[in-house]
């Protein structure tokens, strides 16, 4: 039986956090109540990737889209939010894992963007891993705010047509001093990436599993690292190319 290469760990890897409500609906249990759950497995989740040097965690936490739930919902979701900072603080700064945000962060409440300013400064000198919220985030609306940025820079003339490459592009999205996915995974039998990680993915491994957000377990991660592990990585080269 193949086991971890703790020398071939993703650098970077995001989680689409997927089947909190439908978790609840099989248990008979409110949908807060599945999203309460979900909150475990982060934890477990966070913990893991640590232990194993993951350098990145990014975990698609509340979408643009998720704006169009119930107001209850969110305004639950947002109450568990906080919650979960302020519990998890004590050991972000223990196991010295740095925290940050990317997203419209000013469209969320102002009470949950202190909690994050808070967090986000109080972490700030740690460097072991760093563990990435996206809120109130949309792959699309990150790109469209990218190219509005750089259309007042080139009418500014800090910025021309001909200096605009891949990489230049890439300086004006939310992730601008995170690596790409290494691994990118979905969790509750969705196979669609849903406005996630849109330009970053382009070369991510991507990995669906059929096993609800709460149900996810550091044994499933580590299997999932396992098989990463054995796929060859050609970033449109061959395989002759890479060896």
């Amino acid at each position: 039986m193949q086991r971890l290469d703790m020398k071939k760990v993703p650098r970077h890897i995001a989680i689409i956090m997927d089947g909190n409500g439908r978790w609840a609906k099989q248990n008979a249990l409110k949908r807060i109540d599945g999203h309460r759950k979900g909150a475990e497995a982060v934890r477990s989740v966070v913990r893991a990737c640590r232990a194993m040097g993951v350098n990145y965690l990014t975990l698609y936490a509340f979408s643009v889209e998720n704006w169009s739930r119930p107001a209850a919902e969110v305004d639950a979701l947002m109450v568990l939010l906080e919650k979960f900072l302020i519990e998890e603080l004590p050991d972000m700064l223990k196991n010295d894992i740095r925290f940050t945000v990317i997203g419209n962060v000013e469209a969320l409440p102002g009470n949950v963007r202190t909690i994050l300013s808070d967090t986000i400064a109080k972490t700030g000198q740690c460097s072991s891993m760093t563990l990435v919220l996206a809120l109130s985030y949309g792959g699309r609306d990150e790109i469209v705010n990218a190219v509005r940025n750089i259309l007042v820079e080139g009418t500014s003339g800090r910025l021309s047509p001909g200096e605009v490459t891949k990489e230049v592009f890439s300086r004006y999205l939310y992730t601008r001093d995170i690596p790409d996915p290494d691994l990118l995974i979905r969790t509750s039998g969705e196979y669609r990436l849903s406005n996630f990680l849109l330009w970053q993915s382009a070369y991510t491994e991507l990995y669906f599993v059929k096993t609800l957000w709460p149900d996810f377990s550091e044994k499933e991660l580590e299997d999932i690292i396992i098989d990463y592990q054995g796929r060859e990585r050609r970033f449109g080269l061959t395989s002759d190319q890479i060896r």
